[in-house]
């Protein structure tokens, strides 16, 4: 971006931003509709500053890769590489020239292109038509994926001095035995240096098209400018069809542990096993309960126990990381070698405790206060609402999602925490992935290639 463009666009985002905040009782006015050839579109007015945040999310994240671990990643992070006759230096300087800010990424249910200009036709009318160039008429060169493909592998090599890296490798493959979900976005090192161009393109092909698209735009754009904007994006895309159904996953039925042999003057553990979808009708109990759990910091249950009370612990967690289908449940920890033992026992007493009991009156009252009391911070910008927008419409969730979280997070009791616990986490059937020096004793599972992160 040049120095001009710069200092416009870092003016405009970070002084005039904060001053864009919608309450917890009226959250932002969604508006749904379906573009000519089938991609749902969602919209939010923000005519307080002149820009436009556009984020499009596909079915297309690394659960799509088949058998080629990586391909997903490749695939979206090429796009910027070269389109039409534009190469990567073209197409960045065109973006920095507008001061429109281009960025993409891929997870493991979708993968994401994003576009955030000044709303003003001069400056939005050419980064849409750059946009839909990029995401319609990609050249996956074979100068840039050769530097791509090698740039993974050097991130892919990195992961093998990082515990938590290798931890959460490990754990993703044993919580997700022959399922999509088991592998990461950034791919495996032997399926990189495989993946060829015609992969990219088939994938591109297949993936990135109409009905498998969402599109969201907030900022100041009327409901007409907004609709032309999704027609231009989608006009670069074939109809194509949705991507088919994952595979279910599976409930794990006995108890795991496996070791990661690392030197390392700390271990690194992580317990779990699949939790929530995102559209999970236990969704708010199990969220509020975790909070309470672990999922609140220093203030948490897991926190105050284990590294407060004992000082077994320089952290500890506990999360639901929703997804299209169960994503994981997991707590972890990091603990000096020789506490580590004492360290996992407790953890596992806790979370058996929680799961009997729930959480005090007291501890569901302030987590209740803690969520809805922040929640206004998380839809105060446009940026936010672009994120939560793509989110409703990834995975179905209503139109009122905003409106009514808080309402629903109030309505949470410890019963209804008590009994989401009971029925969907599995004591007896965790997942307990140890990497480092000291590991608990047991037999040990063969040690893990450190060749992917979670």
């Amino acid at each position: 971006m040049t120095k001009l463009s710069r200092t416009v666009f870092v003016t405009l985002t970070f002084l005039l931003t904060p001053c864009i905040a919608w309450t917890a009782a009226s959250g932002p006015k969604i508006q749904q509709w379906q573009s000519k050839k089938g991609a749902r579109v969602y919209y939010v007015p923000a005519p307080e500053l002149p820009m436009v945040d556009v984020r499009l999310v596909f079915d297309a994240g690394s659960a799509r890769n088949g058998e080629k671990p990586g391909l997903s990643s490749l695939t979206n992070g090429m796009l910027p590489e070269g389109a039409g006759t534009l190469d990567a230096t073209a197409i960045a300087r065109k973006f920095e020239g507008l001061g429109a800010r281009f960025s993409n990424g891929a997870l493991r249910d979708m993968a994401i292109v994003s576009l955030r200009s000044l709303s003003e036709d001069k400056f939005l009318r050419p980064a849409v038509e750059l946009l839909a160039l990029v995401l319609g008429k990609p050249t996956f060169p074979d100068a840039s994926l050769a530097r791509e493909r090698n740039r993974t592998l050097v991130a892919l090599q990195s992961q093998q001095d990082a515990l938590e890296d290798l931890t959460d490798i490990a754990f993703m493959r044993a919580v997700y035995p022959g399922h999509p979900y088991a592998e990461q976005p950034l791919g495996r090192e032997d399926s990189i240096k495989t993946i060829q161009r015609a992969d990219l393109v088939a994938f591109h092909k297949q993936y990135y098209v109409a009905k498998n698209a969402v599109i969201a735009i907030v900022g100041a754009v009327d409901r007409a400018r907004a609709e032309s904007i999704a027609e231009e994006l989608m006009a670069a895309l074939p109809e194509g069809t949705a991507a088919t159904p994952l595979p279910p996953v599976k409930s794990l039925s006995e108890a795991k542990v496996i070791r990661v042999d690392q030197a390392s003057t700390q271990t690194h553990v992580m317990v779990g096993q699949p939790g929530m979808r995102r559209d999970d009708p236990d969704y708010f109990p199990l969220l509020v309960g975790n909070h309470v759990l672990g999922g609140s910091g220093l203030v948490s249950r897991l926190a105050d126990e284990i590294r407060e009370k004992r000082g077994l612990s320089y952290s500890q967690y506990s999360a639901f990381s929703p997804m299209r289908l169960e994503g994981p449940f997991t707590m972890g920890l990091q603990t000096r070698n020789d506490q580590a033992e004492q360290a996992l026992a407790l953890l596992n007493q806790l979370l058996r405790e929680f799961i009997d009991k729930g959480p005090s009156e007291e501890e569901l009252i302030a987590a209740k206060k803690n969520i809805t009391g922040s929640f206004p911070l998380r839809i105060a910008s446009n940026s936010n609402i672009v994120e939560y927008l793509a989110v409703i419409g990834f995975y179905g969730l209503p139109l009122d999602y905003l409106d009514t979280y808080n309402s629903r997070v109030d309505a949470v009791t410890v019963a209804g925490i008590r009994d989401s616990f009971k029925r969907r986490i599995k004591p007896d059937a965790l997942i307990t992935v140890i990497a480092g020096g000291g590991t608990a004793p047991g037999p040990a599972a063969a040690p893990v290639k450190p060749e992917t992160k979670g």
